[in-house]
């Protein structure tokens, strides 16, 4: 039996989805001036975290949760721009290294800071601790139940 949405929960729904909407095209603009795309800045982010910049492929498709024809080919089109690179993994020939080149580490560095700025003026900002805490909350929530499912 489907549990169709009530009028309220509905316009929760649609609301999430308008805000979702609105700030990926905002944030992606910001991006766009520095020539990354917001798929360029969910990779580069993992790997300028990880030790010496590199991750197996794998592991960053699980870290951005993205399926692995997808990854693969925005790797191909981040590393013909110089962002990336890609090597066969020493220890596993079947398995891929991802590499954030210096190129990439530069873009990214460059674009960082206007990038946070903008998540702050379009997010952060709009919010008071108690609600962060509550949207905090509410992602892990429903982060758990889709792993779960």
């Amino acid at each position: 039996m489907t549990r169709w949405l009530s009028e309220q929960e509905q316009q929760t729904w649609q609301a999430f989805i308008r805000m979702r909407q609105r700030l990926d095209a905002a944030l992606s603009a910001g991006l766009a001036g520095h020539g990354l795309s917001m798929a360029d800045y969910e990779l580069m982010v993992p790997l300028s975290a990880a030790p010496q910049g590199c991750l197996r492929a794998r592991d960053l498709a699980a870290e951005v949760c993205w399926d692995k024809s997808r990854l693969s080919k925005q790797l191909a089109r981040m590393a013909a721009r110089g962002l990336v690179d890609r090597a066969p993994a020493a220890d596993d020939a079947r398995g891929i290294v991802v590499t954030l080149t210096d190129h990439g580490r530069d873009v990214l560095r460059a674009a960082a800071p206007e990038h946070v700025e903008l998540v702050r003026k379009l997010f952060v900002d709009n919010m008071t601790r108690q609600e962060a805490a509550a949207l905090r909350s509410l992602s892990d929530k429903v982060a758990s139940a889709v792993e779960q499912s």
